[in-house]
């Protein structure tokens, strides 16, 4: 795995599945992990679950849609931590599969306030914090940020945006001359509590066809390509989505 010693990361909806996976990835590659989430006693509780293995790492509470409240959670990571290095936009909500014709204009504004506003809010704060001395963001797309699917208007319209933010915000930092890299990585479907409906209402054969791997993926193996996206060994890259999904995008 790529080194991250010496690295201070923040990672948003870091509590639970692909985001958990990812703290724990960033603190076993060396990395003092801040993690955030709305769910405050689940990110507590896995940041003292890595500090028994040794690690630094902080659980607080974050809306990622609070405008004000990045501010603070940089202050709060650069006080107990020191000034982040490494940014993971990895929170996100999935709506339920809903018709377009149906879909409600509270319920659009909910999936895109969270999944693409806060993108925005945290590359915009991150790039303010790390524009003098470097670091790296990654955004977590998703394969339906490339392709189209029923039923998921809202969700896949801000994976795609979240692709088109990320390279025009690589782009831009490159061009203003600071030393961010900005990339995503895209996950197809994986293993976690967002994608537990599937496995109950699908077959083993249906599954096998969301991937031509055969399977579904693990938030581990997702994890593993954010840890190197914001490593040093990554340091020629930038404006990339790496698409980690068993082949799905590729037929």
């Amino acid at each position: 795995m790529s080194n991250l010693t010496g690295k201070v990361a923040l990672v948003t909806g870091g509590a639970h599945g692909i985001g958990a996976a990812i703290a724990r990835a960033m603190a076993a590659a060396g990395a003092a992990v801040a993690i955030t989430d709305i769910d405050s006693k689940a990110a507590d509780e896995l940041a003292r679950e890595l500090s028994a293995d040794g690690a630094r790492a902080i659980g607080a509470t974050q809306d990622v849609t609070d405008d004000t409240a990045w501010p603070r959670a940089l202050a709060w990571v650069e006080e107990a931590l020191g000034p982040i290095d490494i940014l993971v936009n990895n929170a996100g909500i999935a709506a339920r599969l809903t018709k377009l014709e149906d879909t409600t204009l509270d319920g659009w504004r909910r999936v895109t306030a969270v999944n693409l506003d806060g993108v925005f809010l945290g590359g915009r704060a991150g790039i303010r914090a790390m524009k003098e001395r470097g670091g790296a963001i990654v955004n977590v797309a998703s394969v339906l940020g490339w392709v189209g699917a029923p039923m998921i208007g809202a969700y896949g319209a801000t994976k795609h945006a979240v692709r088109g933010l990320t390279k025009s915000a690589a782009i831009e930092c490159s061009y203003l001359r600071y030393p961010i890299r900005i990339n995503a990585v895209c996950p197809g479907y994986i293993d976690t509590d967002m994608t537990a409906a599937l496995k109950e209402t699908l077959s083993e054969k249906e599954l096998a066809k969301l991937a031509p791997m055969g399977r579904l993926g693990s938030p581990e193996e997702v994890a593993k390509t954010v840890v190197f996206l914001a490593s040093d060994d990554a340091g020629f890259m930038t404006g990339a989505d790496l698409v980690v999904d068993g082949g799905y995008t590729a037929r």
